[in-house]
């Protein structure tokens, strides 16, 4: 190879590493981002009853399986894929948290606009 063409291939790897880098977060892992986000610190009327302590293990059971699912990722889908999951799983853990507390009568006291 002379040094004209290997100067092209690794100007074209350069090229192509930067693009790849410039792409930046899925958009699945920004919604992911968003509902984490979201996350309680706190529970509900300050009430930590079995319903907030299972929320809690669920969502730190959400994010090992995050960690899982990225380290067996094979490609850019199952990337998007684990992503996917992990925000659903999020959102369903805390609206099913509130909604639980709710019917106990315990509000929360957070305002989200578009559930």
């Amino acid at each position: 190879m002379n040094k004209l063409t290997l100067a092209a291939a690794l100007s074209a790897l350069v090229i192509s590493a930067s693009a790849a880098a410039s792409v930046g977060m899925l958009y699945e892992e920004q919604l992911a981002r968003a509902e984490e986000g979201k996350i309680l610190t706190r529970p509900i009327a300050g009430i930590e009853n079995n319903r907030w302590f299972d929320y809690r293990s669920d969502v730190l059971e959400a994010q090992k399986e995050l960690t899982s699912d990225l380290r067996r990722a094979s490609d850019l889908e199952d990337r998007r894929d684990a992503w996917e999951e992990y925000g659903h799983e999020l959102r369903h853990e805390r609206l099913d948290y509130i909604h639980d507390m709710a019917k106990k009568g315990y509000r929360d006291g957070t305002v989200s606009i578009g559930q």
